[in-house]
Protein backbone atom coordinates (compact mmCIF):
# COMPACT_ATOMS: atom_id res chain seq x y z
CA UNK A 1 0.00 0.00 0.00
CA UNK A 2 1.56 3.27 -1.07
CA UNK A 3 0.84 6.71 0.27
CA UNK A 4 -0.58 9.41 -1.91
CA UNK A 5 1.64 12.39 -2.87
CA UNK A 6 -0.49 14.74 -0.74
CA UNK A 7 0.09 12.63 2.39
CA UNK A 8 3.85 12.50 1.68
CA UNK A 9 3.96 16.29 1.30
CA UNK A 10 2.07 16.80 4.56
CA UNK A 11 4.42 14.41 6.37
CA UNK A 12 7.49 16.20 5.01
CA UNK A 13 6.05 19.58 5.93
CA UNK A 14 5.42 18.40 9.51
CA UNK A 15 8.99 17.07 9.72
CA UNK A 16 10.45 20.36 8.42
CA UNK A 17 8.35 22.41 10.86
CA UNK A 18 9.43 20.20 13.74
CA UNK A 19 13.10 20.60 12.74
CA UNK A 20 12.63 24.38 12.41
CA UNK A 21 11.27 24.58 15.97
CA UNK A 22 14.60 23.26 17.23
CA UNK A 23 17.14 24.66 14.76
CA UNK A 24 15.91 28.21 14.06
CA UNK A 25 16.49 29.47 17.66
CA UNK A 26 19.98 27.91 17.73
CA UNK A 27 20.88 29.43 14.36
CA UNK A 28 19.50 32.83 15.43
CA UNK A 29 21.53 32.78 18.66
CA UNK A 30 24.66 31.77 16.76
CA UNK A 31 24.26 34.62 14.25
CA UNK A 32 23.53 37.24 16.93
CA UNK A 33 26.47 36.13 19.08
CA UNK A 34 28.92 36.19 16.19
CA UNK A 35 27.77 39.68 15.14
CA UNK A 36 28.71 41.05 18.54
CA UNK A 37 25.40 41.13 20.39
CA UNK A 38 25.85 40.19 24.06
CA UNK A 39 23.37 40.30 26.94
CA UNK A 40 24.02 43.36 29.12
CA UNK A 41 22.99 41.96 32.51
CA UNK A 42 25.32 40.55 35.13
CA UNK A 43 24.85 38.30 38.11
CA UNK A 44 27.56 39.66 40.38
CA UNK A 45 26.68 41.87 43.34
CA UNK A 46 30.07 43.52 43.77
CA UNK A 47 31.89 45.71 41.28
CA UNK A 48 34.32 43.93 38.96
CA UNK A 49 37.47 46.00 38.75
CA UNK A 50 38.65 46.82 35.26
CA UNK A 51 41.51 46.66 34.63
CA UNK A 52 42.61 43.99 37.07
CA UNK A 53 45.05 45.38 39.64
CA UNK A 54 47.98 43.57 41.25
CA UNK A 55 48.55 43.58 45.02
CA UNK A 56 51.66 45.52 46.08
CA UNK A 57 54.84 43.53 46.69
CA UNK A 58 54.49 44.10 50.44
CA UNK A 59 51.40 41.83 50.40
CA UNK A 60 53.00 38.90 48.57
CA UNK A 61 52.20 36.63 51.55
CA UNK A 62 48.50 36.77 50.58
CA UNK A 63 49.09 34.89 47.35
CA UNK A 64 47.94 31.31 47.17
CA UNK A 65 44.37 31.77 48.36
CA UNK A 66 41.38 34.01 47.80
CA UNK A 67 41.41 36.93 50.24
CA UNK A 68 38.96 39.51 51.57
CA UNK A 69 40.90 42.74 52.13
CA UNK A 70 39.91 45.79 54.13
CA UNK A 71 41.98 48.97 54.06
CA UNK A 72 41.40 51.53 56.80
CA UNK A 73 42.45 53.11 60.04
CA UNK A 74 43.89 50.58 62.51
CA UNK A 75 42.04 52.14 65.47
CA UNK A 76 38.93 50.72 63.77
CA UNK A 77 35.93 53.04 63.96
CA UNK A 78 32.32 51.87 63.55
CA UNK A 79 32.50 51.54 59.73
CA UNK A 80 35.70 49.49 60.06
CA UNK A 81 34.16 47.20 62.69
CA UNK A 82 31.07 46.63 60.57
CA UNK A 83 33.11 45.89 57.44
CA UNK A 84 35.35 43.45 59.32
CA UNK A 85 32.23 41.84 60.80
CA UNK A 86 30.80 41.33 57.28
CA UNK A 87 34.10 39.79 56.17
CA UNK A 88 34.18 37.44 59.18
CA UNK A 89 30.56 36.35 58.84
CA UNK A 90 30.97 35.76 55.10
CA UNK A 91 34.11 33.73 55.80
CA UNK A 92 32.26 31.60 58.35
CA UNK A 93 29.27 31.17 56.01
CA UNK A 94 31.48 29.59 53.37
CA UNK A 95 31.59 26.49 55.56
CA UNK A 96 33.70 23.82 53.81
CA UNK A 97 35.38 26.46 51.60
CA UNK A 98 36.64 28.47 54.61
CA UNK A 99 40.26 27.26 54.19
CA UNK A 100 40.29 28.64 50.63
CA UNK A 101 39.59 32.20 51.83
CA UNK A 102 41.80 34.47 53.91
CA UNK A 103 41.09 37.86 55.49
CA UNK A 104 43.47 40.82 55.69
CA UNK A 105 43.48 44.29 57.19
CA UNK A 106 45.74 46.99 55.79
CA UNK A 107 45.97 49.54 58.64
CA UNK A 108 46.79 52.90 57.11
CA UNK A 109 47.29 54.63 60.48
CA UNK A 110 47.07 53.98 64.23
CA UNK A 111 47.90 50.30 63.92
CA UNK A 112 46.24 48.44 65.60
CA UNK A 113 43.53 47.68 68.14
CA UNK A 114 45.03 44.25 68.89
CA UNK A 115 42.62 43.49 71.74
CA UNK A 116 39.64 43.93 69.42
CA UNK A 117 41.26 42.01 66.55
CA UNK A 118 42.38 39.11 68.76
CA UNK A 119 38.97 38.83 70.41
CA UNK A 120 36.69 39.32 67.40
CA UNK A 121 38.75 38.49 64.30
CA UNK A 122 41.08 35.60 64.99
CA UNK A 123 43.02 34.54 61.93
CA UNK A 124 42.99 37.91 60.19
CA UNK A 125 46.31 38.98 58.67
CA UNK A 126 47.26 42.53 59.63
CA UNK A 127 49.58 44.72 57.57
CA UNK A 128 50.86 47.95 59.07
CA UNK A 129 50.63 50.19 56.02
CA UNK A 130 51.06 53.46 57.92
CA UNK A 131 54.22 54.51 56.07
CA UNK A 132 53.77 56.93 53.20
CA UNK A 133 55.35 54.44 50.80
CA UNK A 134 52.90 51.66 51.73
CA UNK A 135 49.91 53.99 51.56
CA UNK A 136 50.92 55.28 48.14
CA UNK A 137 51.44 51.69 46.91
CA UNK A 138 47.95 50.74 48.08
CA UNK A 139 46.31 53.86 46.70
CA UNK A 140 48.11 53.24 43.42
CA UNK A 141 46.47 49.84 42.94
CA UNK A 142 43.02 50.55 44.39
CA UNK A 143 40.41 52.53 42.49
CA UNK A 144 40.08 56.15 43.64
CA UNK A 145 37.58 57.02 46.34
CA UNK A 146 36.75 56.50 49.98
CA UNK A 147 37.22 52.86 50.99
CA UNK A 148 35.81 53.09 54.53
CA UNK A 149 33.13 50.49 53.73
CA UNK A 150 34.82 48.55 50.93
CA UNK A 151 35.94 44.94 50.95
CA UNK A 152 38.20 43.87 48.12
CA UNK A 153 38.41 40.32 46.81
CA UNK A 154 41.80 39.14 45.57
CA UNK A 155 42.48 35.93 43.72
CA UNK A 156 45.26 33.45 44.57
CA UNK A 157 47.53 35.08 41.98
CA UNK A 158 47.45 38.42 43.83
CA UNK A 159 45.01 40.22 41.53
CA UNK A 160 42.42 42.54 43.06
CA UNK A 161 39.35 41.51 41.10
CA UNK A 162 36.27 42.86 42.87
CA UNK A 163 35.08 45.57 45.25
CA UNK A 164 32.08 45.08 47.51
CA UNK A 165 30.37 47.75 49.63
CA UNK A 166 29.83 46.27 53.11
CA UNK A 167 26.73 48.45 53.60
CA UNK A 168 24.99 46.40 50.91
CA UNK A 169 23.32 43.04 51.60
CA UNK A 170 26.13 40.70 52.79
CA UNK A 171 24.47 37.78 51.02
CA UNK A 172 25.61 39.35 47.75
CA UNK A 173 29.25 39.05 48.82
CA UNK A 174 28.65 35.46 49.86
CA UNK A 175 27.02 34.66 46.50
CA UNK A 176 29.90 36.26 44.59
CA UNK A 177 32.51 34.32 46.58
CA UNK A 178 30.66 31.03 46.14
CA UNK A 179 30.56 31.59 42.37
CA UNK A 180 34.25 32.48 42.25
CA UNK A 181 35.24 29.45 44.30
CA UNK A 182 33.03 27.14 42.27
CA UNK A 183 34.54 28.34 38.98
CA UNK A 184 38.12 28.57 40.24
CA UNK A 185 40.53 25.68 39.97
CA UNK A 186 43.21 27.57 41.91
CA UNK A 187 43.37 28.54 45.57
Amino acid sequence: MSESPAVKRTSRLKLLMLAAIFFVPVATAFILYNRGWRPTGSTNHGELLQPIRQLPASAASLRGKWTLIYMGDGACNEACRHTLWVARQTHISLNKDMPRIGRALFATSSCCDRAFLDKEHQGITVFDAATSTAISELQGVLPPGDHANDLFITDPLGNIVMRFDAREDPHGLLDDLKKLLKLSSIG
